[in-house]
C-alpha cells in the first residue's frame, strides 16, 4: 500500500511501524503493541495488547486477540477472540465471566462487547496470531443469528480454521 508505505517514513527519512511502549526505572524499553493496533471507541484509545493481558491472566484462558469492529455507535466495538484451555468450551457463561474479569480489572470501557471463541487460532508459521482472519470470521458473524450456521466448523476447517466453535 504505497500510501502507508509514505507514512511509515519520517520526515526526517527514518521508517516507523508506530510501535507503542514504555521505558522502565531502569531506562529498558518495553514494547507493547502498535499504534495502528489502536480501538478508537466512543473516543477513548484502547490498546488491544493490554485488554489481551487482562484476558490471559483469567484461568479458562490460554491465548486471546483482541481488536475492532466498526459500530455505529461508538466508531468501533471492542471484540475479543478466546482460545479456551485444552478440553474448555466457549460459551455465553464463559463469555460473560471473561467480561466481568475485564470490568473488574480495566472498567467497562476496556469491556469487550463481544466474545467469541477458537479451539486454534489461525498463525502465521513464526506462531503470530492472524488477528485479520479473526477479525473477518467475526464480521462475518455480523449477519443475522439466523445466518451463524453458515458459520459451522466443517466449513471453517475447510478454510484452514479448525477448531472454531461459534459465537458466544
Amino acid at each position: 500500500d504505497p500510501v502507508k508505505t509514505r507514512e511509515a517514513h519520517s520526515r526526517q527519512g527514518w521508517r516507523t511501524f508506530g510501535d507503542i511502549g514504555h521505558l522502565d526505572a531502569d531506562g529498558y524499553l518495553y514494547l507493547t503493541d502498535r499504534q495502528g493496533f489502536m480501538v478508537i471507541s466512543g473516543g477513548v484509545n484502547l490498546y488491544p495488547r493490554e485488554i489481551e493481558d487482562t484476558l490471559l491472566t483469567h484461568p479458562a484462558v490460554q491465548d486471546a486477540a483482541v481488536f475492532g469492529i466498526p459500530d455505529d455507535d461508538l466508531g468501533e466495538m471492542l471484540v475479543a477472540v478466546v482460545q479456551p484451555q485444552p478440553g474448555a468450551d466457549g460459551n455465553d457463561t464463559v463469555a460473560d465471566v471473561l467480561r466481568a474479569h475485564c470490568r473488574a480489572q480495566g472498567g467497562s470501557i476496556k469491556t469487550p462487547k463481544l466474545v467469541r471463541f477458537c479451539h486454534d487460532f489461525p498463525r502465521l508459521d513464526t506462531g503470530k496470531v492472524q488477528k485479520r482472519v479473526l477479525r473477518a470470521l467475526v464480521l462475518d458473524e455480523a449477519l443475522p443469528r439466523a445466518a451463524w450456521g453458515l458459520l459451522d466448523g466443517k466449513r471453517l476447517a475447510g478454510q484452514g480454521l479448525p477448531g472454531y466453535i461459534g459465537p458466544a
